[in-house]
């Protein structure tokens, strides 16, 4: 009889928090170090490389697995060509729409008004809507969600719940992006680390961390994609900064991942999970 070792037993799971996480605050404390803005150069290029630590840490996890011939996770969900990718667009538009309906809840509220005036120009700064559609994508979506849903996600469903998986996922996105607190010219450090607007961004990433999850689910990696892209994508159109509306937004999006959770668990043998395929993203 073989018995499994520890680390062969979480699939890789504790060699991709290694990796992601050295990468990422090792990059952002030269960052930080260099004392500049996040937008100009030398800060902007360990700042941007930093970001990327997830998808490295995919990346490794990958390439150790097909060197040692081990299985795909069992929770691993297989993206293709069919019916599953049809939910892509669909919780795009969610994801864009618990934003939306919390700005127009803060502003019948009083709080700020409805505006795409920063919007467009974060737009024409980019170089034009396409220019900023793709940094949107690349800067956060394509950048973490191989990584983050793709892989530490499947492999802490084989050992927990999706709630529990969600959230423990949800409490490591947090504390990974504490470093951004520091650098200067990243919206975190324009809330400040202890404050309100810095207090509701860290809370953001558990419903977040749970909505991308339910995603995943659905149709893999390109749906957790589309989730992360339609909420990052529509704060920054609609400049989402006061404290009630990210308040709100976090609000909303806590009671729709709830209710999405409540109907997984009304239909437990839906869960599209694929045992032994390959996933068309890192895993």
């Amino acid at each position: 009889m073989t018995i499994a070792t520890p680390a062969r037993r979480d699939g890789g799971l504790t060699i991709f928090w290694v990796v992601t996480f050295t990468w990422t605050f090792v990059l952002w404390l030269v960052a930080i170090a260099l004392d500049g803005s996040a937008t100009t150069s030398p800060t902007v290029i360990p700042f941007l490389l930093g970001g990327f630590g997830p998808v490295i840490g995919a990346i490794v996890v990958r390439v150790r697995r097909s060197r040692r011939r081990e299985p795909v996770p069992t929770h691993t969900v297989r993206t293709r060509l069919g019916a599953r990718l049809l939910w892509v667009l669909p919780m795009l538009v969610m994801a864009s729409t618990t934003v939306l309906a919390a700005a127009l809840l803060s502003e019948a509220l009083g709080g700020p008004t409805l505006s795409l005036t920063e919007g467009r120009e974060l737009i024409a700064t980019a170089g034009g809507a396409v220019p900023f559609l793709i940094s949107m994508l690349i800067a956060g979506p394509l950048a973490e969600e191989p990584g983050w849903r793709g892989t530490a996600y499947p492999r802490l469903l084989a050992s927990t719940s999706r709630l529990r998986a969600g959230l423990m996922l949800g409490a490591a996105w947090a504390v990974w992006h504490l470093p951004l607190f520091f650098i200067d010219g990243t919206i975190q450090a324009e809330f400040g680390l202890f404050s309100w607007s810095g207090l509701l961004f860290t809370l953001s990433v558990f419903p977040m961390a749970l909505l991308t999850g339910y995603a995943y689910e659905l149709a893999g990696v390109t749906a957790s994609i589309a989730v992360h892209f339609g909420v990052n994508t529509t704060i920054a159109l609609l400049t989402v900064k006061s404290p009630l509306t990210q308040a709100l937004v976090l609000a909303v999006q806590i009671i729709v991942a709830s209710a999405l959770l409540a109907s997984r668990r009304n239909r437990r043998s839906d869960l599209p999970v694929q045992g032994h395929q390959e996933t068309a993203g890192v895993r």
